[in-house]
């Protein structure tokens, strides 16, 4: 696991940004592993000035998002799919054919997994899979306990989880209690993975992630097993983290963190 620390938030979301689009220009045909939220905006928004300036090429691109909400239609205005449309697929030019999510309102949810995981296994993996990270340490929707072996299924989420996200919803009791979550051992599997987190909310679950044991009541320590791992921070998410001095000298003196310059 390498760690990146940024100065400011923007900072972040523009070095991410920045690494993507150089797999993409290096792997036009690149399969990309999507996230959302609010910290996953930025990197969007910097994507889609790219490709509208820079000429960014997502035409040969596939997509997969990490999970979407049970019970909610691709039109709805919380569904991760909508999020998606308004934040980057309807603003570049990717092929509506290539972009993934798991459905929600799939009438046999097992079977909606096991589609799921078929679809990623035919794109022949994930190259480059940008995750988030939870108040509870959760990688996707992979919620305290989830496996390290598990696949994409069915997930409840946790009260902190909820509490977290009700909010967005205008009615927060309509919030959906479960999720399709690709499994821990799925992002495990991707062939290089980014996570980001910004702000000084995710400073404690960062560093425990990031320098804690290893354990299932938090998902992403299991990141600590991924052979190609980024962690990008800004300084306020970075404040807890022991080794900052030495992730700082890292980042500035070894030449493999070119492509982060």
């Amino acid at each position: 696991m390498d760690v990146v620390i940024q100065p400011t938030a923007e900072a972040a979301y523009r070095l991410v940004a920045r690494v993507l689009a150089a797999d993409l220009r290096r792997k036009p045909q690149l399969v990309l592993g999507l996230a959302t939220g609010s910290t996953m905006e930025g990197v969007y928004r910097e994507l889609v000035r790219m490709h509208r300036e820079e000429k960014l090429d997502f035409s040969l691109c596939r997509t997969f998002n990490l999970d979407e909400y049970i019970g909610l239609p691709p039109t709805h205005p919380n569904s991760y799919r909508r999020f998606m449309r308004e934040r980057l697929f309807n603003l570049v030019n990717l092929d509506p054919r290539n972009t993934h999510l798991p459905d929600g309102m799939a009438a046999d949810l097992n079977a909606e997994c096991a589609r799921y995981e078929a679809l990623i296994r035919d794109a022949g993996g994930i190259d480059l899979q940008l995750l988030g990270i939870g108040r509870v340490g959760h990688i996707g929707f992979n919620e305290p306990l989830s496996a390290f072996r598990s696949r994409t299924r069915v997930k409840a989420l946790s009260p902190t989880t909820i509490a977290q996200n009700r909010s967005q919803f205008a009615d927060p009791s309509k919030m959906p209690r479960r999720a399709i979550t690709m499994g821990v051992g799925t992002i495990l599997d991707t062939a290089r993975c980014i996570l980001l987190a910004t702000g000084a909310a995710k400073a404690g679950i960062v560093a425990r992630a990031v320098e804690g044991p290893i354990t299932g009541m938090v998902s992403a320590t299991a990141l600590q097993l991924h052979p190609r791992c980024h962690v990008v921070v800004d300084k306020a998410a970075a404040a807890r983290l022991k080794g900052r001095d030495y992730y700082r000298w890292t980042f500035e003196n070894e030449p493999e963190w070119e492509p982060f310059r």
